[in-house]
């Protein structure tokens, strides 16, 4: 990684830049509903962004990271969803990602989280201890789709249970 990359919690006067990194990160993914920054938006106004981190390079943030509470269908307790990580495309491979997750999951461990989980590129997030847990499934707010999902789980339990972004429950996301 860059060594003047710097991570730090975000700041009301990176809410902007946040917004158009993630854009920009997830503009060209199929994957995508291009609604990631609504997410973000939607957890920030119901303050449950529990960890919000941002990557600054030479004053400009490059890249964010979030994690916000979860419900879990089978009352397991502090669990968090990861998500969005973005980094801007002109400076991804170079760590930066990397970095806010490791520094994003310490401080899950500091506040004695269950678990995290997330949707995701299996393989790119495999990296980090992931893995796709049997029966775990996320409800897609919009649409009602169920995704797998994949999780770590500090007691390295089986978990089957549809998890939920408390704070988005019942609202619509889009542009």
């Amino acid at each position: 990684m860059n060594p003047k990359i710097i991570i730090r919690p975000e700041s009301p006067a990176d809410i902007s830049a946040i917004s158009d990194v993630t854009i920009a990160a997830f503009a060209t993914l199929e994957i995508s509903f291009h609604t990631e920054q609504f997410i973000v938006a939607a957890l920030r106004a119901a303050k449950t962004l529990t960890v919000s981190l941002v990557a600054e390079l030479e004053g400009r943030v490059v890249g964010d990271i979030a994690f916000s509470p979860v419900s879990i269908s089978d009352g397991t307790g502090k669990w968090y969803g990861l998500g969005p990580l973005s980094v801007l495309p002109e400076v991804q491979q170079q760590g930066i990602g990397k970095a806010l997750m490791a520094e994003g999951l310490v401080r899950l461990q500091g506040l004695n989280a269950g678990g995290c989980c997330l949707v995701g590129h299996p393989d790119y997030y495999r990296k980090f201890g992931f893995d796709n847990l049997p029966g775990l499934q996320r409800a897609l707010p919009k649409s009602g789709l169920h995704h797998a999902g994949q999780g770590v789980a500090a007691s390295g339990g089986r978990l089957r249970s549809r998890v939920r972004l408390s704070a988005l429950a019942g609202r619509k996301l889009c542009r």
